[in-house]
């Protein structure tokens, strides 16, 4: 049985409600991050789901150096930090470097490794240890060039450094074919993943799964279909489900492709919801 992964308030893992980590993919602005996740914090507690907002504060992995990052370390922490705070809900952004591991727990709940990140001992150590020291949690994104048990490197390294509350994401894996394909059958070996303590939870990201990589200086999308993966991962058993989102999607800083019109996300929250609570009830 999966272990526990303890985010601020919530805890997700076996037997707990359907976590849902959401909000947009770069904060924009303090007023947009506030309204995005008031929205999304209401919804989710009329539906009894517990709910953990996300906002990246740098965007460094863009496909052009003149694609727009985000306000920065420092004030993008601030107003995460905020945003947390004023909402009364936990919080998560992604890190690239070892040296954002620190002022990040100090802002967040939860550390966020990038896919393209996720064997980068220096960061996961990084990452480990400032959550362990600070009582934060880490969530690694399975790489698209990483098999399930693979990840298990990971999570052994983030135990090394002193931290054993982490969760994995599952998002995608390139098969060669102009687009992430999601392979359900490794879905299930990552929730079985051997590991001291038991498999960590496991997240799905339905929004980056529908990428099309490679698609020019800005990468595509079909995110028609992230409700169909959110439905299918819930229905496989995943403990939390990772959605971006947007009131005005093509209008968005970054992964304007692959974002859910945020009008959108309440429908799809309902129906994870009863179909969580179709698997529980047997």
């Amino acid at each position: 049985m999966a272990r526990m992964c303890i985010v601020g308030s919530v805890s997700i893992g076996p037997g707990r409600p359907l976590a849902i980590i959401a909000g947009p993919c770069v904060l924009e602005s303090l007023e947009l991050g506030m309204s995005i996740g008031t929205r999304l914090r209401d919804a989710c507690a009329a539906l009894g789901l517990p709910y953990v907002f996300k906002a990246s504060f740098d965007k460094a992995n863009r496909s052009s150096i003149r694609s727009p990052r985000g306000p920065g370390l420092e004030q993008g922490l601030a107003w995460i930090a905020r945003i947390g705070r004023e909402l009364g809900v936990p919080t998560t952004t992604d890190i690239h470097e070892p040296a954002h591991a620190g002022p990040a727990a100090d802002a967040v709940d939860l550390l966020q490794i990038p896919a393209f990140l996720c064997r980068q001992t220096d960061l996961l150590v990084a990452a480990g240890a400032a959550a362990a020291k600070r009582r934060r949690a880490v969530n690694v994104k399975k790489g698209q060039f990483m098999s399930p048990g693979e990840m298990s490197g990971a999570v052994r390294k983030l135990a090394e450094a002193g931290c054993t509350n982490a969760m994995l994401t599952e998002r995608g894996t390139f098969f060669g074919y102009g687009r992430l394909v999601n392979d359900f059958i490794g879905l299930g070996e990552l929730m079985a993943l051997p590991a001291d303590g038991g498999p960590p939870p496991v997240c799905f990201d339905c929004t980056h799964s529908t990428q099309q990589p490679g698609a020019g200086e800005q990468t595509g999308g079909k995110p028609q279909f992230a409700p169909l993966l959110a439905r299918a991962a819930v229905a496989a058993g995943v403990h939390a489900v990772f959605i971006e989102c947007h009131p005005e999607p093509k209008s968005a800083l970054s992964d304007s492709a692959t974002m859910l019109r945020l009008d959108d996300v309440q429908a799809l929250l309902g129906d994870l919801a009863r179909l969580r609570a179709a698997i529980a009830a047997g």
